[in-house]
């Protein structure tokens, strides 16, 4: 007699185990890596995806493109998240073969930055003016000090002109803000200014839609708008008499305030982003202020230049000379709002190399170098192991090679062919070589500044060896069926006439 089965799942609930379990995640989690492998490499193409919103994004950069697809899958999610964060014999072999570059000999240190930086931008939309970008980028972050921190770095975009108009500011700069009548008589330049920094809105505001005052006569009248604009103009005195030549303010700033700086000979601007008035405060120092009864010279901030210069069709405020702490600015020029956006992206990858490069002076050579010599040595080493630990790590190795592979498919090359080159060069102590992309051959890719930091691939293969393990370890998935919260309400059954459906 059949046992009775035991439901102990709620009804409508999916669930899917064992072997077809581990195909249909691992057949999702290649899925994935479909749709980034030919973006690899300095001849990977472009994607362009469009959200439901109909915003069309161009990228070929892996950690974006994964960003964007809305995956619904549990197991290839886990490989998105995983993904988005970027073994031990790999790891250990990658630190013992690293070359060190001392940081004492700048100028050996800068060009290893450069290199790291090109080997970054070369599969990017901008890689034709790499050489101009990666030494924009090594100077941006060597401005920075020894936390290297990333928000003291801003990167505005400007549409029109030519991309190798782009600059960088050695300080901070932004758009312009709104202005009102008499923002073009100030003055636009300034020497050592002081720089107040607010959160107080410097306009006359409409009453209330709910405030009531009632008066009797006209001078009542009278008294009340008076202490209306005595208020402003005692605000307004007071920041003159602190001393401050240029006056910021995230909220507005209105027409009276506007005319009232300008016949002093002083720069304002209101509804500043708090993003740039954050910035300007941690370069220029001082604190934003929520009143104007404490302005003393301990919270204003301080810079060599300020300057208001046009550039294109916008106008920016650059404060140049920080005192307080060391940041920069991109300002990028360009066409299309998409192309912007990508060489957006790129820069931000190639700081981000350069700011581990700084971090951790370790490199190796890209180009599928480090992948080949990590098989050759992993292959060597499986045949030492007894076991079925031995077909484990032999499969590690062979996985290695799809990165130079999938370059040769990415520029047209005859895989097999170079593959064999490497693995013949690696053999006889090549350890650097990998794909010579210009050629359609193999080429020592240390000695052709191929480099990128250590710590990279090391963060890679860490977080491949994690997603692979975690992706093979699930061998059951339960979905619950929708909560029945979502659902539509269900027709009544009382008296009166039911809603169809």
């Amino acid at each position: 007699m059949m046992p009775t089965p035991v439901i102990l799942l709620k009804e409508g609930t999916d669930s899917s185990q064992g072997i077809p379990q581990l195909v249909s995640n691992i057949s999702a989690c290649q899925v994935i890596a479909e749709a980034v492998r030919t973006t690899l490499g300095p001849r990977g193409m472009d994607k362009l995806i469009v959200d439901g919103r109909g915003k069309a994004t161009i990228s070929n950069d892996g950690a974006t493109i994964l960003k964007l697809l809305d995956v619904v899958h549990p197991a290839a999610k886990t490989l998105v998240d995983i993904a988005k964060s970027q073994d031990a014999e790999a790891i250990n072999k990658i630190k013992e073969i690293a070359v060190t570059v001392k940081k004492q000999d700048k100028v050996e240190q800068r060009k290893l930055l450069e290199k790291c930086a090109m080997t970054a931008l070369s599969s990017k939309l901008i890689s034709q003016q790499k050489a101009f970008f990666a030494k924009m980028v090594v100077d941006a972050v060597m401005m920075l000090d020894d936390l290297l921190q990333l928000k003291m770095i801003g990167i505005k975009k400007v549409q029109g002109g030519a991309l190798e108009e782009s600059q960088l500011v050695a300080g901070v700069a932004f758009k312009k803000t709104f202005s009102y009548a008499g923002f073009e008589m100030q003055p636009k330049k300034y020497n050592n200014p002081m720089i107040a920094l607010l959160n107080v809105e410097l306009e006359l505001k409409a009453e209330k839609d709910n405030a009531e005052i009632r008066v009797h006569t006209v001078e009542d009248y009278q008294a009340i708008v008076d202490a209306e604009w005595n208020i402003l103009y005692d605000k307004l005195e007071k920041i003159y008499n602190s001393g401050a030549k240029v006056v910021l303010s995230k909220l507005p700033i209105g027409d009276v305030a506007t005319q009232y700086f300008a016949d002093r000979d002083m720069f304002c601007a209101g509804r500043v982003p708090e993003e740039d008035l954050k910035r300007t405060m941690m370069a220029c120092g001082g604190s934003i202020q929520t009143s104007v009864n404490a302005l003393s010279a301990d919270v204003l901030g301080r810079c060599q230049l300020f300057e208001e210069t046009q550039i294109g069709g916008e106008r920016y405020n650059f404060f140049t000379g920080c005192p307080k702490a060391k940041t920069c600015t991109f300002i990028l020029r360009g066409g299309a709002e998409q192309f912007m956006e990508e060489t957006e992206r790129s820069l931000h990858d190639a700081i981000m190399i350069v700011r581990r490069a700084i971090k951790n002076d370790s490199v190796v050579a890209g180009g599928g170098a480090i992948e080949m010599e990590l098989s050759k040595y992993l292959r060597d080493y499986s045949r030492t192991i007894p076991g079925k630990q031995q077909l484990l790590i032999g499969a590690y190795a062979k996985a290695l090679e799809i990165i130079p592979r999938q370059l040769c498919d990415n520029a047209g090359f005859d895989a097999t062919n170079i593959l064999n080159k490497l693995r013949a060069r690696h053999a006889q102590g090549g350890m650097w070589y990998g794909v010579d992309i210009n050629n359609e051959d193999i080429t020592d890719n240390f000695e052709a500044f191929v480099w990128e930091p250590a710590m990279v691939r090391i963060n890679a293969l860490t977080a491949a060896s994690e997603a692979a393990c975690l992706i093979v370890s699930v061998d059951e998935t339960i979905k619950n069926p929708r909560s029945t919260v979502d659902a539509p309400p269900a027709a009544g059954r009382g008296r009166g006439r039911g809603r169809l459906p």
